[in-house]
């Protein structure tokens, strides 16, 4: 009897995507047959709760932690993240297995008003749920009023058709994976860098299931594994939570991989930013060096001015 092959999502309209583009790559390998594989869908924690900040509940893990136990107690065999929701830290025994080709990694902005960040009408209202964009919003543009703005993309396209705010930001690659129609304005990296691993699909398996790593292994896309591994690292050196104002991005050309970073006061009024590159091979190295250079510079009051924000 074939064996099944059972694939953890988050129930969300762009994690059932995900998965199901994970399926067709899986399909297209060979290895697997297309009724072999079952998604199982999981809620969690951070879909359930949603009239708080993730900051208050919990932070980004409340978006992994119950795949994460199917996935160690062998009720599936491999989970499907949004990799930029996957801790830096990961639990004993499992590891990020494979890569999917990445996607456009830019923020972009929505709004009635404004095609951009400087054209956005002075006091405006911007929705955003991330310490990482309202950080770098007020940095450029501190006559901005932020206000939270959780929920999946359509909750937010509603919010804004509503008037509840004057713009909000969302990911490109959600945006294009759930084939979004809306008007929006890709944001230059250099005005807004995005979350580590932003666009990257991240695969998750038990670490001693080695027909699961040789399915991963399969589909797995070197370059974006290379880029998201520096970005992971950088941001596993600076303990990054949901509540510190952390970016990355790390892009692989010319048998070089350059890593962009950043860490921010959660008001805005002073980041720190480092830029490194080394070979592929030592992608891992580049983030963890990157990240302790960054830490040199650091005002200690930068991670206690997170806390102090996270609590009001």
């Amino acid at each position: 009897m074939t064996r099944q092959l059972k694939i953890g999502t988050r129930g969300s309209p762009l994690a059932l995507v995900q998965a199901t583009m994970t399926r067709d790559f899986l399909i297209r390998s060979g290895l697997v047959a297309e009724d072999a594989i079952e998604t199982v869908i999981i809620k969690t924690s951070g879909d359930r709760i949603q009239d708080r900040s993730l900051a208050d509940i919990g932070g980004k893990a409340l978006f992994t932690k119950e795949i994460e136990e199917a996935l160690d107690d062998g009720r599936i065999d491999m989970a499907v993240h949004s990799l930029k929701d996957l801790p830096a830290w990961m639990p004993e025994g499992l590891e990020l297995a494979a890569v999917l080709p990445r996607a456009d990694p830019r923020d972009a902005l929505l709004s009635p008003v404004a095609t951009s960040i400087d054209t956005l009408p002075r006091g405006a209202c911007v929705g955003t749920s991330g310490p990482r964009r309202k950080a770098q919003l007020l940095n450029r543009r501190p006559d901005l009023t932020i206000v939270d703005f959780r929920g999946n993309v359509g909750t937010r396209l509603a919010k804004l058709a509503e008037g509840v705010v004057d713009a909000t930001m969302l990911a490109v690659a959600g945006m294009a994976r759930l084939g979004v129609e809306a008007e929006y304005h890709p944001i230059d990296p250099a005005e807004m860098l995005p979350a580590a691993c932003q666009g990257a699909i991240g695969l998750e398996i038990r670490g001693n299931d080695d027909w699961a790593r040789s399915l991963c292994d399969a589909i797995n896309h070197p370059e974006s594994f290379i880029a998201v591994t520096a970005e992971r690292a950088f941001q596993a050196e600076l303990d990054g939570s949901c509540r510190t104002p952390i970016a990355a991005l790390a892009t692989v050309s010319g048998g070089e991989v350059r890593l962009q970073g950043l860490v921010a006061r959660p008001d805005g009024t002073a980041i720190i930013r480092v830029q490194e590159q080394a070979p592929p091979a030592d992608a891992a190295w580049l983030g963890t060096e990157a990240g302790r250079r960054i830490k040199v510079d650091m005002p200690r009051d930068f991670f206690i001015a997170a806390e102090l924000s996270a609590h009001g």
